[in-house]
């Protein structure tokens, strides 16, 4: 069967409409889970690449739809109240700064080091999908900021050279960063999230671009999707279904590292 659908995914141009269908439903599915949970962008990987993208290639065409979508849910959080643009350029600005870095570090490692890379990086931050946010928020109201705002600089730098490297994960981690180092709830912590990602997209993109590891009818295809469902997310109350996400990431997410591991054992 997976055989099946990568020699389907292979041999089928991108301007057919099936492709371009596919594309888009991928998209939107990448991002309505992005903007309410997390690390989809994982699936975007694995579709990539078994289209026949190498996964550097893969990794700086995600890019160009995650802009453009959190572009549009940036917009849509401060509408309704609750983006707070001076925390957000706080965090925003060290992200963007760290992204840099980790966006060079993929753009000219070895194709083959950042495929075990992200095989064993991408399960471990999947476990932060399953942190019950509702119950951190209610549990922890005396939380403080206890760090200095020169170690919250050199927190969210190092967050940005994650987000760099791979976007899958990046906004957990500035979620819970905005969570537990600037007193934020979980719902402007989001917020914040959107409009980080927001700064420092564009600056990881164009690392991509300088190094042609974007595939530009691919990524503006996928990116219709992604705007779709980032809407669709910014205004989603998701109750019982979203254990349900996490669960379906997470096992794409363990899948793809898989087939990444025994790539490895092939070649």
């Amino acid at each position: 069967m997976i055989d099946q659908i990568q020699q389907f995914l292979l041999n089928t141009p991108v301007t057919d409409i099936r492709m371009i269908l596919l594309l888009v439903g991928c998209g939107a599915l990448v991002g309505f889970i992005n903007t309410i949970a997390g690390m989809a962008t994982a699936i975007s990987y694995g579709l990539f690449m078994m289209m026949g993208l190498p996964i550097n290639v893969a990794n700086g065409t995600t890019r160009v739809g995650v802009l453009l979508q959190f572009i549009t849910t940036s917009a849509i959080f401060k509408k309704k109240g609750y983006l707070d643009m001076k925390t957000g350029w706080k965090v925003g600005i060290p992200v963007g700064c760290g992204a840099i870095f980790g966006a060079l570090l993929a753009a000219v490692l070895k194709v083959k080091v950042i495929e075990i890379v992200m095989a064993i990086l991408l399960p471990i931050m999947s476990i932060l999908l399953f942190i019950d946010r509702k119950k951190v928020a209610a549990k922890d109201n005396s939380r403080h900021q206890v760090l200095s705002d020169f170690w919250i600089f050199i927190i969210f730098t190092a967050v940005g050279v994650y987000g760099g490297f791979t976007h899958s994960g990046v906004g957990l981690l500035i979620m819970f960063g905005s969570f537990f180092l600037l007193g934020l709830d979980m719902i402007r912590s989001n917020a914040i999230k959107q409009f980080a990602v927001t700064i420092y997209t564009p600056l990881a993109l164009t690392v991509f671009i300088i190094y042609g590891q974007v595939n530009w009818t691919i990524a503006l295809i996928y990116a219709v999707g992604n705007i779709i469902g980032g809407i669709a997310g910014s205004y989603a109350s998701i109750k019982g279904g979203e254990k349900f996400i996490k669960v379906f990431v997470t096992i794409i997410i363990i899948t793809m590292s898989t087939l990444l591991i025994l790539k490895q054992f092939r070649s």
